[in-house]
């Protein structure tokens, strides 16, 4: 059932030539947030009656909730107690190939990865085993640029970035940040990490506890995500992208009510910007084939990933960074 919205949020989507398109993001939003809580729950498929949902994939609302966050949380950065400067080169080793196996295998092979022990010849030589073997080493979620290291190869590039910001004092001065904006500063200064690879790295660093800071208030908008404010928001001024993100963070409860969805928050806790940003994207992926007419800056038309057969085991409870000091248990509905 549709409500009236408040008048100052009603200003803005007017201002701002709001589509029936922002209203798919907030239904969109429901109903793939319905699909992890079924899958919690333990239900069996299929999980939604959304037809384009039941044959492409797309990623939770909730990004620490994804599977990869969550293995980067549960394994990478909460297993056991470590040194902050340690915790964050966990976390940009990782994130540089972004795919659980691949850390997997080089856990296996050259043990725990830490500043000290850091060998980048004998990392080196797993990688190009796995490669030579035919399998991939970096995750397809987004596209990670050759870092300028003078490597022939770039997982080498990306290993020699870290040896840098190991011994140029990054790693150090990422330990030492409080804030999110801090660590976006100083990640945006290495070669290769552009805005919206930087935000990503700030965020996952700041899931553990080397700062103390929430993820509000900030918010780098992602090519995708500038795709899909375009299709949401007819008349947004260039340049005001982050500020869109950050207002409908601001006022989702105002749209979830005036359109009478029902949205399950996770621990009670409300989407934040990184979330907002990450629905963007793919709102714009859903639209591609609810609203097929509706083109793209980027001229993209296709899903690439579909979820038949994908994802179908039992899902274990959600971790939540403790830092955030909730309770998993609580699960507020609109």
């Amino acid at each position: 059932m549709r409500r009236t919205a408040p008048q100052a949020v009603q200003q803005v989507m007017d201002r701002w030539g709001a589509t029936e398109i922002f209203d798919l993001y907030w239904h969109y939003a429901a109903r793939r947030q319905a699909i992890l809580i079924r899958r919690l729950a333990a239900d069996p498929p299929p999980w939604t009656a959304d037809p384009i949902l039941l044959r492409h994939r797309f990623t939770n609302p909730y990004r620490f909730s994804d599977r990869v966050s969550q293995y980067l949380l549960r394994h990478v950065q909460y297993d056991q107690p470590r040194p902050a400067a340690t915790i964050v080169f966990r976390t940009l080793l990782f994130k540089a190939f972004n795919r659980i196996d691949t850390w997997e295998s080089l856990v296996s092979e050259v043990g725990e990865p830490a500043p000290g022990t850091f060998d980048l010849h004998r990392f080196d030589h797993v990688l190009t085993r796995l490669r030579v073997q035919g399998r991939r080493i970096y995750s397809p979620a987004y596209i990670v640029p050759n870092p300028p290291f003078g490597a022939a190869t770039k997982h080498e590039n990306h290993l020699r970035m870290l040896a840098a910001m190991l011994e140029n004092g990054t790693v150090d001065r990422l330990a030492a940040t409080r804030t999110l904006p801090e660590l976006f500063a100083v990640l945006r200064s290495v070669p290769s990490l552009g805005p919206f690879l930087a935000f990503q790295y700030a965020v996952d660093i700041n899931y553990s506890e080397v700062t103390a800071a929430d993820e509000d208030g900030f918010v780098v908008a992602g090519p995708g995500a500038r795709d899909g404010l375009r299709k949401c928001f007819t008349a947004l001024p260039a340049g005001q992208e982050d500020e869109a993100i950050l207002w409908v963070t601001q006022t989702q409860q105002a749209h979830f009510d005036r359109l009478g969805v029902r949205f399950h928050f996770l621990a009670g806790r409300p989407l934040q910007p990184i979330d907002c940003q990450n629905l963007f994207c793919e709102t714009d992926k859903y639209a591609r084939v609810s609203h097929p007419h509706v083109t793209s800056q980027t001229g993209r038309t296709r899903i690439k990933q579909g979820f038949a057969g994908v994802g179908r085991d039992p899902l274990p409870e959600i971790f939540i960074p403790p830092k955030w000091r909730l309770n998993p248990s609580s699960g507020d509905r609109t």
